[in-house]
């Protein structure tokens, strides 16, 4: 679950419309900036673990709002 709303996180991110959203508005907003900030590297091809990957290697660094999310999320 967790996975899915990384990837619709970063899929609003890459307007990405052929993807289906998923999680919460409230969990993609939290998320958002941080993977703009700290996963822009990453493509799409990369693979949902590189984003997930990506946000736990910069934890310290993320908004608290979406280390919330990670929680939440038992990551």
């Amino acid at each position: 679950m967790l996975v899915k709303i990384l990837l619709s996180v970063v899929f609003v991110v890459v307007s990405s419309s052929t993807f289906a959203q998923s999680g919460t508005p409230e969990e993609q907003a939290a998320c958002r900036p941080d993977v703009r900030r700290f996963c822009h590297a990453i493509k799409e091809q990369d693979g949902d673990q590189a984003f997930l990957g990506c946000l736990e290697l910069h934890r310290d660094r993320l908004s608290e709002a979406c280390r919330n999310v990670l929680k939440d999320h038992g990551r």
